[in-house]
């Protein structure tokens, strides 16, 4: 956590005040390197990413020192005009630092399940949104024809914003495809491995069998057996364990792209494209289970409608991460903010149960490589 604290303090000092506020006196100079993340083209090689929960130095209280020396100084530069660059830098910081709050929280679920004494993070009760359980899968239907995908990002308007990787808006065509209303559940996800999923070759992609044999998964992350519930799981969330019996029609959550992808063949069905996903969900509002309930786990879905899209868990597609034709990265040292990750990861969409509303839209194009599985990710159908 200090780490995280760090790292977007140190992005504010590394990308606005050193370049735009005359005089800015850095905190420490070993934090120039101490708190890069992967930048590379800024200088000496940040440390190995696995020795970050490592470091019993610097202290909080320095980390906290660093923060206020970094909001003193951007308060002078609010002080006086700021150009568009500048501010450019600042709404992306800003969104940044909304990234690294979401990750504190899936890190924080990860650290307390690594811990022997698995700690709860919140004693909050996790209450179902519904009396009653969701129905089968209903398919809204969307007709083939050519649609507009990517953020239009005004350039001219300097607090307009997206992150590079959503531009450029383009053209694409799409074929008549089906969509399910609501996410995957556990109840339906405990199916599948009652159903040997996890022993069928058949159902999974070359790669993806790799990982279920060098793993040994038999279930998603943070599954636990339990012989004293009915279902023979629990479940480890941040309100601590509780019976998958009691979770059964909420989404299935922290799946690999390999789990959603197989899951989907033994139903006869596939994943969404990324281009899909997005124009269905064009026009919602952004609205659902995310950071703002204070659920902090996902949810059972509320009704009959296309539901789920925002919140709940991030939705793997079928998409691999590259860029839209005509993208170019950030100038400079931010162009490896997106750009250089471009290769063996998949696209991710609509957000999770620990996402702030304002941090999304439609075309946000989050991105894992496949066989993550600590973030709140889940699964979606297509035919």
């Amino acid at each position: 956590m200090k780490w995280h604290q760090a790292h977007t303090t140190w992005f504010f000092e590394t990308f606005v005040l050193r370049p735009f506020l005359p005089d800015y006196e850095p905190f420490r100079q070993e934090f120039r390197w101490l708190f890069n993340s992967y930048y590379n083209s800024i200088g000496e090689a940040p440390p190995e990413k696995h020795l970050r929960a490592s470091f019993s130095r610097p202290s909080l209280a320095e980390i906290g020192a660093f923060r206020t020396h970094v909001d003193e100084a951007m308060e002078k530069l609010f002080a006086s005009e700021i150009n568009d660059e500048a501010a450019r830098r600042i709404v992306l910081g800003l969104n940044h630092e909304q990234q690294h709050q979401e990750l504190m929280l899936t890190d924080i679920k990860h650290a307390f399940f690594s811990n022997p004494l698995r700690p709860a993070y919140d004693d909050a009760h996790l209450a179902g949104a519904r009396d009653v359980s969701p129905s089968g899968f209903i398919w809204h239907r969307f007709r083939d024809g050519v649609t507009e995908i990517g953020y239009p990002l005004d350039s001219r308007n300097c607090l307009d914003f997206c992150f590079d990787n959503e531009t450029p808006r383009h053209k694409v065509y799409l074929e008549g495809f089906g969509i399910a209303n609501r996410s995957v559940t556990c109840r339906e996800y405990l199916e599948f491995m009652s159903g040997d999923g996890y022993a069928r070759p058949e159902f999974w992609l070359s790669k993806g069998w790799e990982e279920v044999r060098k793993q040994g998964w038999q279930a998603p992350l943070y599954w636990e057996r339990d012989a004293t519930d009915s279902t023979g799981w629990r479940i480890f969330t941040l309100q601590g364990w509780h019976p998958l019996s009691a979770l059964l029609d909420t989404p299935a959550c922290h799946v690999s792209f390999f789990e959603a992808d197989a899951f989907a063949r033994s139903r006869g069905r596939r994943l969404l494209t990324e281009a899909e996903w997005e124009l269905a969900a064009n026009g919602s509002s952004i609205h659902g289970n995310l950071l703002e309930t204070g659920r902090l786990h996902p949810a059972i879905a509320p009704g009959d409608g296309l539901d789920q899209l925002f919140g709940d868990c991030w939705e793997w597609t079928a998409s691999p991460y590259t860029g839209y034709p005509g993208y170019k990265p950030l100038a400079g040292a931010l162009g490896e903010y997106n750009g250089k990750f471009m290769s063996g990861q998949m696209i991710l969409r609509g957000g999770s149960c620990v996402t702030p509303a304002s941090h999304l839209r439609a075309t946000y194009r989050n991105f894992f490589q496949p066989e993550t599985r600590w973030q709140f990710t889940g699964i979606r159908l297509a035919d």
